[in-house]
């Protein structure tokens, strides 16, 4: 990855974490994610109507569709995980990707990874388990609160960081003239299809009289959410038209650092040493594929 690459998604990763402490700080996270994702469809169709539809290539359309399922179980997930269990405890499994997704990027999408990227990988996959086992592995570290719902929350990050990356890359060749850019049109069209997904699942776990409350306590919070994840995501979908998704992805993983420092200042959560070393060896990975060829 070159200079800006790595800025770029390191940029990503401190708005990715300050998103999830968002959802995490509220006092109903579903219903916060539910928020947010009405908000995130409204302005789709704002927006949407601004640009030329018929640049958009067919691959990205499809891209979009499937990216926006696999979007609307991870909001799904990731908010009944933080219901029950701790930041510093469920993002750092959300958060494993690079573990798994060279197992399919490489042959799939004929990705390549060096030695030293490989190297910086597999630290920052220790890191994070280091932070997630508190140096302690033990199956029973993977039934604590929350930590099943964030598996399910992982299992969908691969699917759909497969398939922004390949529709990142035909987006890229294909022609564009609108001020918007395709990575801003890419994310508000996937997350018209989350909307659809999410919302069901999400709204009957509800109760409709605390819709009043929950507007009146986190409609700026949300749409401060929202913010946070239009330039975080943008910013990700940008490096994967360049630098491969293995890389990009393992460095984005910095965001567990970040989510360490939001929980223990802002959550009043209390990470012990062996989560402070696993952070470190996060940071030290990525700087080990920041190097590597």
């Amino acid at each position: 990855m070159d200079r800006s690459e790595l800025l770029i998604v390191i940029a990503s990763a401190f708005l990715h974490a300050a998103w999830s402490a968002s959802i995490k700080g509220s006092r109903d996270p579903l219903a916060f994610n539910v928020l947010q994702t009405l908000l995130a469809a409204l302005v789709a169709l704002l927006v949407l109507p601004t640009v030329r539809l018929d640049e958009i290539p067919s691959l990205v359309w499809w891209g979009a569709a499937l990216t926006g399922f696999a979007h609307g179980l991870y909001m799904y997930f990731l908010g009944r995980a933080f219901e029950e269990g701790e930041l510093s405890v469920v993002y750092p499994i959300v958060r494993s990707t690079p573990a798994f997704l060279p197992l399919v990027s490489i042959p799939l999408l004929g990705e390549s990874v060096s030695g030293r990227g490989a190297a910086g990988i597999a630290v920052v996959v220790a890191g994070i388990w280091l932070v997630q086992t508190r140096g302690v592995v033990r199956w029973s570290a993977l039934r604590g609160p929350g930590t099943g719902f964030a598996l399910l929350a992982l299992a969908t990050t691969v699917a759909y960081t497969l398939v922004d990356k390949q529709s990142m890359t035909a987006f890229t060749s294909a022609s564009w003239t609108s001020v918007v850019p395709r990575a801003v049109v890419y994310f508000f069209l996937l997350y018209l299809t989350t909307a659809v997904v999410f919302l069901p699942l999400s709204l009957r776990r509800v109760p409709a009289r605390s819709w009043p409350g929950v507007w009146r306590r986190d409609a700026g919070r949300a749409l401060g959410a929202l913010a946070a994840s239009v330039a975080g995501y943008g910013l990700i979908l940008e490096a994967f038209r360049t630098a491969p998704a293995s890389y990009v992805v393992a460095v984005r993983q910095t965001s567990v650092l970040f989510a360490l420092v939001i929980g223990s200042l802002w959550l009043r959560e209390r990470p012990g040493p062996m989560r402070i070393l696993g952070a470190t060896a996060t940071v030290l990975g990525v700087a080990l594929i920041a190097t590597a060829p």
